[in-house]
């Protein structure tokens, strides 16, 4: 049976489909919200969407259709109790049908076996390929970003000789560039700017990269859609300035430290800046220390920044120092290569993969930019894949090294510090201990010691629940050549959640009893607060 997804914020309505779908063999998930419910669709990809029109406005319900249609790959039913909800909207030429409300059980089954056999029979007609074209025009001319919703049926990221696919991409048969299908069977869209293609009909060629594939897993597009960015577009510039990136050559054919997204920030400035996360990172930070100092696994950098205006340039290369750029450049676009097992980038070299990743926009003001992070959670579970197949994973409890636990067992706080010649590290009580646990497990070098928007992660026994947490602290560590003292200050706490089974950031839990701070901590010293 096919996979449904059913939206609803009336929690007893929910539930009654579920149990209807779920007793005709159908595996059912449910979402009460609009967030929920696009989480729940990227990660599993049901072949059939049921909505409530009104989640609770309608505006609400529209905004889901028009974002699920623009995915594409499912089908869409709406029930709604208000017949002139769609009535002249664009949305209603999106959707597959419509059931007023109420609606009775065997009239909503016989919907939903029209529409998914409907749905199956399309995708039996889809066998998986090795190469695929798909037809554009462009208008005038203008940067080009392809948005391909791919999957690799039979790969895992964390099995070794099964991992993805690297797919080779080129516009009329023209330079490739190349896209490294990380998701597995879970469809994804990738999205990799093709640069300024000039006016006309242009074919975007797919082809399985043989050589740096695993061996008899195939590639399988879905489709794909074409932005076309004019100078006149709110986004050109960022667009037209991303950079060209160069794999590192020892990590071709090995499914490692892969660029898993790029992201740019329009600063005030005027500068726009580009970072990358990557999948992990061979050398430099730990392990163990990235989850104490930066509450993830992936490495996450900064590696090109323009002022457009007065094309000044600026990469960060080995050692994090920040030099001009003096390479080439493809258009606007400046050709890096990363040149350090810590993935820097140098703007000498090149590689035979080349990325070119379509850049997302961010504001991160007020946030850390692991949030990119929170928005796009693949990274977690990609991360997490990686480091189960290169052995960087541990059982709970274990000291081995710079190995970690499971991800799912570490608590991640988001919060922002002003520090002072001292460093940070979080403290965490349960209901059932007498001590409290160390994000820096009393390491000083895992302490943070820069300011601004920071995340840390504390490892926790397996499975604990938020209601467990009773109790955080914070530990003020004086730096070694600090002459005298230093002081933190933890100016708020923004997030605190888990990854679930699914390596998706639940619900944030930050529920202080009373103090919300901000906590000014002398060095040396330790402040808890208590969460209930």
């Amino acid at each position: 049976m096919a996979g449904v997804l059913v939206v609803d914020d009336d929690p007893v309505q929910l539930e009654i489909r579920r149990l209807v779908l779920e007793r005709k063999g159908h595996t059912v998930y449910t979402a009460g919200n609009t967030v929920e419910a696009w989480d729940n669709y990227c990660w599993h990809q049901p072949k059939l969407v049921i909505l409530d029109l009104r989640l609770p406005r309608t505006e609400d319900g529209l905004g889901l259709i028009r974002r699920l249609h623009q995915a594409g790959g499912t089908r869409l039913l709406v029930l709604s109790g208000w017949a002139h909800d769609l009535d002249g909207t664009p949305e209603s030429a999106m959707v597959d049908h419509v059931l007023m409300k109420p609606v009775q059980s065997g009239k909503l089954l016989d919907m939903v076996a029209k529409l998914t056999l409907c749905l199956l029979a399309l995708m039996n007609t889809a066998p998986a390929q090795s190469t695929a074209s798909f037809p554009f025009q462009v208008d005038a001319a203008a940067e080009v970003v392809a948005e391909m919703d791919l999957s690799a049926p039979g790969a895992d990221w964390g099995r070794a000789g099964r991992e993805g696919v690297l797919v080779n991409l080129s516009i009329d048969d023209g330079p490739k560039q190349q896209v490294m299908i990380f998701s597995g069977d879970l469809r994804h869209r990738y999205r990799a700017f093709l640069g300024e293609i000039a006016p006309g009909a242009h074919v975007l060629k797919l082809e399985r990269h043989p050589d740096s594939s695993a061996r008899g897993v195939p590639m399988q597009p879905h489709g794909v859609t074409f932005r076309q960015y004019k100078p006149s577009d709110p986004e050109y510039a960022m667009i037209a300035n991303a950079p060209v990136l160069f794999a590192r050559p020892n990590t071709i054919g090995k499914f490692t430290d892969i660029p898993l997204l790029a992201y740019c920030e329009k600063l005030p400035d005027g500068s726009l800046r580009y970072s990358v996360i990557f999948s992990n990172e061979d050398g430099g930070t730990s392990t163990r220390a990235l989850m104490a100092r930066w509450g993830r696994v992936t490495d996450i950098e900064h590696v090109y920044q323009v002022w457009p205006a007065t094309k000044r340039t600026l990469i960060q290369t080995k050692g994090h120092n920040d030099v001009e750029f003096h390479g080439r450049y493809e258009g606007l676009h400046p050709l890096l290569a990363v040149s350090t097992n810590n993935n820097m980038v140098s703007d000498q070299g090149s590689s035979a993969v080349r990325y070119q990743l379509a850049p997302i926009a961010v504001e991160l003001g007020a946030a850390s930019r692991e949030r990119v992070m929170d928005e796009n959670p693949i990274a977690y579970l990609v991360a997490g894949r990686e480091l189960e197949r290169e052995g960087k994973l541990r059982d709970f409890g274990k000291q081995e090294g710079t190995k970690i636990s499971n991800p799912e067992n570490y608590l991640i706080v988001e919060m922002r510090l002003l520090n002072k010649d001292a460093r940070v590290a979080l403290l965490v009580r349960l209901n059932e201990d007498k001590f409290f646990r160390l994000s820096s497990l009393g390491v000083h070098d895992m302490g943070i010691e820069r300011s601004g928007w920071v995340r840390t992660a504390i490892e926790l026994p397996p499975a604990t629940q938020p209601a467990q947490v009773v109790e955080i602290g914070f530990q003020c560590m004086p730096e070694v050549k600090a002459e005298n003292g230093g002081q933190c200050r933890v100016e708020a706490i923004s997030k605190m959640f888990f990854l679930n089974a699914k390596s998706t950031p639940d619900a944030s839990f930050w529920r202080p009893a009373m103090d919300r701070g901000p906590w000014i901590i002398p060095s040396g010293q330790i402040r808890t607060v208590p969460m209930r």
